[in-house]
């Protein structure tokens, strides 16, 4: 098996590819620092003796997606993992539409043109699969990376809808907070998260591969976040909202 994972050189991308390498899956990296591609990638061929690619890519910038997307729909490649991400500190009003604009490119356009290369293939032949990591912020109402994210989801159950009677599998991995260096590189406070709010990022890849395995299509780690998804998904959405905003306070 042959996996391709967006946004590899770190945090849950980087997860993924150490436990995938150690199941002998042959990999394709994708990230934007090729100094730490280039380290993965030594280390993980030398531990496991597998096929290790590297692929440089902004996402946001169409021409270096476009080579992404090229490779995702290559017939070797049997599972591609969206997980590339970031998160931006500012308001909608008052913030610059290019930090959105990059935003959107990175957790939307891409996801939704990558998975529309590798998925005729994976149909063609009847196997292989794609798992979007999302985010339990997508059933909040906290600005447009909730958005994002909601739309990740939504994209990614519409998805395994569509294609149950294949063998071709669509996840969303949609995590709470996990130790990564997602937050420091958004300049977040993390400061007043109680730590019982934290999950390990190899818990979280490792749930994520067995749900895979297992045909579910939401993958929610951890026992606090399944427990609060689900309070988000039904409960009414004027308190969600205001849930929401206090959780930004």
């Amino acid at each position: 098996m042959t996996a391709l994972v967006t946004g590899a050189s770190a945090g849950i991308g980087a997860a993924y590819v150490k436990q995938l390498a150690a199941t002998g899956s042959d990999l394709v990296l994708v990230a934007r620092d090729l100094t730490r591609l280039e380290a993965l990638a030594s280390e993980l061929k030398a531990r496991h003796d597998i096929n290790v690619e590297v692929l440089q890519a902004d996402l946001s910038d169409r021409a270096q997606l476009d080579k992404v997307c090229a490779r995702a729909a290559q017939s070797d490649i049997d599972l591609v993992v969206n997980n590339a991400g970031f998160g931006i500190k500012q308001p909608f009003v008052g913030g610059t539409i290019e930090a959105e604009q990059n935003l959107l490119d990175v957790l939307v356009a891409a996801v939704m043109r990558i998975t529309h290369a590798a998925i005729p293939g994976m149909i063609a032949r009847d196997r292989g699969g794609v798992i979007n990591v999302s985010s339990v912020a997508g059933w909040m109402s906290s600005g447009t990376y909730s958005s994002a994210k909601a739309w990740v989801t939504s994209f990614s159950e519409a998805l395994a809808t569509q294609h149950k009677k294949s063998k071709v599998h669509v996840m969303a991995l949609c995590p709470g907070f996990t130790r990564t260096e997602f937050h420091s590189r958004a300049n977040m406070e993390i400061e007043t998260i109680p730590n019982w709010m934290w999950l390990d990022v190899d818990a979280v890849v490792a749930k994520s591969l067995k749900d895979f395995n297992n045909g579910k299509v939401i993958s929610v780690p951890g026992i606090q976040y399944k427990i609060l998804s689900l309070i988000a998904q039904y409960l009414p959405r004027p308190l969600v909202r205001k849930i929401s905003i206090a959780s930004r306070r």
